[in-house]
């Protein structure tokens, strides 16, 4: 896809080879990922300390710019969740969202242009599937936010466009330039993979040795229901999900969340919370309720605050534990693929 490879997407060892291979001392890789994580460079120009020589050279055999933004859209107000929209070398887009709370800042990234697996409530599978990122375009979606932020955020989710378990190798070697500690550096526990429900992808990411932290879309406690909201799960059914995030919790030794998005007439009643509590009692787990933010492709809404209450107050008399989470963003069309879907309508 690009013409040359990304830098964002070698590892600290590649980039010292490359080095090595133009006869440079070790310690000018160590500058280059200076450059690169610390200080955001947007250009090779900017690199002053590196001779003009090699940056002629590292030009005509990497890409810097992976990613850049191309449109902006915060709520009012100071320190407000803003969400850009981001411009990739060929000419496509994909999303980010910056969402800063007390005492930390969450960065939301896209892993995929579009999606393959069309769920209700969600705007990025609506436009189609376009294509994997690469991991250097993951990773220039947090440069680009850092820059902007002035700092790396302080925790990473793969809650954006695509579905993160779909494009594991790509998201995988991202986490891990993420994590490097000669990378951005950021906590393995502060970074969350998201899934739909991809039972092999979980299964890999067991055994990977990273202490990430895995999220499952939930959002139904019987397969009937979640067949028609995740149409994911008639390939992958909700048993045998349940089973393999089971098997992932033993042998990580990690508490697993599940998202639980609630919606007016559909999944909020309290038979399904004691449905929920049921099927997650046997598992290391937390639920996440979410209320539903409008989604213009989906016709349901959120419940009334009584309802909300009372599925919450069944989750937390079982001794399940549960958050309840106030969605952030509806201002900026902050749910998955809204902006991008507005930017291809124009």
């Amino acid at each position: 896809m690009n013409a040359l490879p990304l830098i964002h997407g070698l590892t600290s060892e590649q980039v010292a080879e490359i080095c090595r291979e133009l006869g440079q001392p070790a310690y000018r890789a160590r500058q280059i990922r200076d450059w690169l994580y610390h200080r955001f460079a947007a250009d090779w120009s900017e690199m002053k300390n590196i001779p003009l020589s090699l940056r002629q050279a590292l030009a005509r055999r990497l890409a810097l710019a992976s990613a850049t933004i191309a449109r902006t859209q915060s709520e009012a107000g100071v320190g407000t969740t803003t969400k850009f929209l981001i411009a990739l070398q060929d000419g496509d887009w994909v999303e980010e969202v910056l969402i800063p709370a007390r005492g930390r800042t969450t960065l939301c990234v896209s892993s995929q242009v579009g999606c393959k697996f069309n769920c209700a409530f969600c705007a990025s599978g609506k436009a189609g599937f376009r294509r994997n990122l690469e991991a250097g375009e993951v990773v220039g979606q947090v440069i680009v936010a850092a820059r902007s932020l002035g700092a790396t955020p302080s925790n990473l989710v793969f809650m954006g466009m695509g579905e993160p378990l779909d494009n594991y190798d790509a998201v995988l070697a991202a986490v891990r330039i993420i994590n490097d500690p000669e990378g951005l550096s950021l906590g393995a526990r502060r970074i969350t993979i998201s899934t739909c429900g991809i039972i092999p992808g979980i299964q890999r990411l067991a055994q990977e040795g990273l202490q990430v932290e895995l999220s499952i879309s939930l959002h139904a406690p019987d397969d009937a229901l979640r067949s028609r909201l995740l149409p994911v799960n008639r390939k992958y059914p909700l048993g045998d999900l349940l089973e393999a995030c089971r098997a992932y919790a033993e042998q990580t030794g990690r508490l697993i969340t599940f998202e639980y998005t609630l919606i007016q007439g559909v999944n909020d009643s309290p038979e399904q919370a004691r449905e929920l509590v049921r099927i997650l009692r046997p598992i290391h787990a937390r639920v996440n309720l979410i209320p539903l933010s409008t989604v213009a492709e989906f016709e349901g809404r959120a419940p009334t605050a009584p309802v909300i209450r009372e599925f919450l107050n069944i989750l937390e008399r079982e001794r399940l534990n549960v958050t309840l989470r106030i969605s952030k963003g509806g201002g900026v069309d902050a749910a998955c693929g809204q902006l991008r879907a507005s930017r291809l309508a124009e």
